[in-house]
């Protein structure tokens, strides 16, 4: 199963923050933010320090999708 982060490229539009600004206020690393701006998985770590840093809900900032062959099922 795949993650994608869309959600929060939309919330820090919203707010007009650029990713830096996300990384100050979460206190992540440019790494961390490079395997977000991936869709890479990260830590729940991470994903808590940018819900908290947002006031925001991990759904709120993240989703789920299938594999192909979970799809089909």
């Amino acid at each position: 199963m795949a993650v994608t982060y869309k959600k929060l490229w939309h919330i820090l539009i919203d707010r007009n923050l650029k990713k830096k600004d996300l990384e100050a206020m979460a206190g992540i690393t440019r790494y961390q933010m490079y395997k977000l701006s991936g869709d890479k998985d990260v830590t729940t770590d991470v994903i808590g320090a940018i819900c908290a840093a947002l006031n925001v809900k991990a759904d709120d900032i993240m989703e789920f999708i299938p594999d192909k062959e979970d799809a089909a099922k």
